[in-house]
């Protein structure tokens, strides 16, 4: 287990150091000068000079590489060019909104799609079965953006159970925010759902016909019993694949699902980021969201390893 633990660790800093390479070198190496890109066509090239002076961009791109690392290192991402403040603060204001977000949908995800799996292949080929897979092909193919517009108009606006957008703050109490973000998070997990069902279904099919589950049975274990306990176990090793390949697509769902809704959060922020040309803001937004990705992707690799045995024996 140390040595597949180590060879994950190498690969998650090798993986950040080639993403850190890729956003640098996309944001401020391939398009040409960020300043000029930033001010506009019509700025003077005094005015140019100086945002590149104001932004470390006169010296050269390697050099400019490591004070960015470096600096991320420290926490400091540096000014935004847009807000002035630190970047560094703006994350952090709306980390508060995207986390619990991601966290929230990801949590529906997996409310949602593992029992569905479940019943679907327990009740194969039975009108259980067939529902569940009507739902989640209907959940895959509505994008999630028109059925965010669609919560809004039936529970904000007709029912007004909630309200239409906004977020009034970790100080209001914890149920105001999470009526807030209820249904941005379910517009957000539908389609994640319903993707994991699938496969929760698939694999468990698959499961049941494995001689393992035969001999459970053949020692007195019922169906039930024999599908909890043995089956849903070794189901789980795909779905725990896609668990992290998910939360990336969660993460940038949620770029649009927070501007449908008025978030103020990550999404949000990259969002205006790139339409005022605050290319500071955008390359570390990115890298952080990128970094996350990478992260949860090296947990869900030992989460692999904790459910799979085979794997610690292979490293």
């Amino acid at each position: 287990m140390l040595r597949y633990l180590i060879s994950r660790l190498i690969s998650l800093a090798l993986s950040l150091v080639l993403a850190s390479i890729v956003i640098f070198a996309v944001l401020q190496v391939l398009p040409g000068d960020p300043a000029s890109f930033m001010l506009g066509l019509n700025a003077s090239p005094d005015t140019v000079a100086a945002l590149r002076e104001q932004l470390g961009l006169t010296g050269p791109a390697p050099i400019r590489y490591l004070h960015w690392v470096a600096g991320m290192l420290h926490g400091d991402f540096g000014i935004s060019y847009t807000y002035r403040t630190p970047v560094a603060d703006l994350i952090a204001q709306r980390a508060q909104i995207s986390v619990p977000l991601t966290l929230y949908a990801m949590l529906l995800t997996v409310a949602i799609a593992l029992p569905a799996g479940i019943l679907a292949a327990a009740r194969r080929g039975r009108a259980a079965d067939v529902t569940v897979m009507g739902v989640t092909q209907l959940g895959i193919a509505v994008p999630n953006f028109w059925f965010a517009m669609l919560l809004v108009l039936v529970f904000a606006v007709q029912l007004r159970w909630v309200s239409s957008g906004g977020f009034p703050g970790w100080s209001e109490g914890i149920w105001p925010n999470l009526k807030a973000l209820t249904l941005p998070a379910i517009a957000l997990a539908l389609p994640q759902a319903s993707i994991l069902a699938r496969v929760m279904r698939s694999s468990l099919i698959e499961a049941l016909h494995q001689d393992y589950l035969r001999t459970a049975r053949a020692k007195g274990l019922t169906r039930a019993q024999a599908i909890r306990h043995h089956a849903v176990r070794n189901a789980l090793i795909p779905v725990l694949t896609i668990l992290g390949l998910q939360f990336s697509f969660l993460l940038a769902g949620a770029i649009i699902i927070e501007n449908v809704f008025y978030l103020p959060g990550l999404g949000r922020l990259i969002f205006q980021a790139i339409t005022q040309r605050d290319l500071i803001v955008v390359q570390s937004v990115v890298m952080l969201l990128v970094a996350a990705v990478i992260v949860v992707n090296f947990v869900t690799d030992l989460a692999y390893a904790a459910v799979d045995p085979r794997l610690r024996s292979r490293a």
